[in-house]
């Protein structure tokens, strides 16, 4: 096992028991490129290269993140039910590019939090490109029923979150992240409204993207 010591850039050690490590052992399981699992990382799943110095790091370039929605057929039914958590519904055009851009909204905003990285345009050597993806985004919000219904939802969607970082030069992917969230709120049910759906829409996305800048700044405190 080799400690992370810099390699906290993502692995984003707070909140978790134990010193982030990375697992080098021979019966290791390595990701599909050959990288190594990290113990003790905030996200669920985590993948790290044991031989990358991220000091050498300080500057940013975010690629264009990506988004995938489940497949799930328009149902013209309207449903009775007051809890639906457990089932999945469509997610309109116009909704679909609303998460879309409230998600990127809240990694832009935090991602100029960073203390001590910059964001540039070209590659360089000192130059992390980093890339963010959603993944199987499911709603469990009624559609007709937004903004106008009693119904409580114990999670109003979930999705997978996919974080890579890669050296700018190479293209080659140092760091890799994966986690699913259900967006929801702790011991509560969530009222079915606009407001409180994209609120916790928000707060998963800000959650995420606060605990990758802490992780960027922290390879430099």
């Amino acid at each position: 096992m080799k400690n992370l010591n810099c390699l906290c850039v993502i692995a984003l050690m707070a909140a978790c028991a134990g010193e982030p490590t990375i697992d080098t052992a021979a019966d290791a399981e390595l990701s599909f490129d050959g990288l190594s699992p990290v113990s003790n990382s905030r996200f669920a799943n985590a993948w790290a290269d044991p031989d990358i110095d991220f000091t050498v790091y300080n500057k940013i370039i975010v690629g264009n993140a990506e988004f995938e929605f489940r497949a799930v057929k328009q149902n013209a039914s309207t449903s009775s039910m007051r809890h639906s958590s457990d089932t999945e519904h469509w997610i309109s055009d116009e909704n679909k590019q609303k998460l879309v851009d409230e998600v990127s909204a809240v990694f832009a905003e935090e991602m100029k939090k960073s203390k001590n990285f910059t964001f540039v345009e070209d590659p360089g050597p000192d130059v992390l490109y980093l890339v963010g993806a959603l993944h199987d985004i499911v709603s469990r919000v009624p559609p007709d029923r937004i903004g106008r219904s009693e119904v409580f939802l114990s999670s109003v969607g979930e999705a997978t979150l996919v974080l890579e970082a890669r050296d700018s030069l190479s293209g080659e992917t140092i760091y890799r992240a994966v986690e699913r969230r259900n967006m929801e709120r702790t011991g509560t049910g969530t009222r079915a409204n606009s407001v409180t759906t994209w609120s916790e829409v928000r707060r998963l996305a800000r959650r995420w993207a606060t605990t990758l800048v802490e992780g960027l700044d922290a390879i430099h405190e």
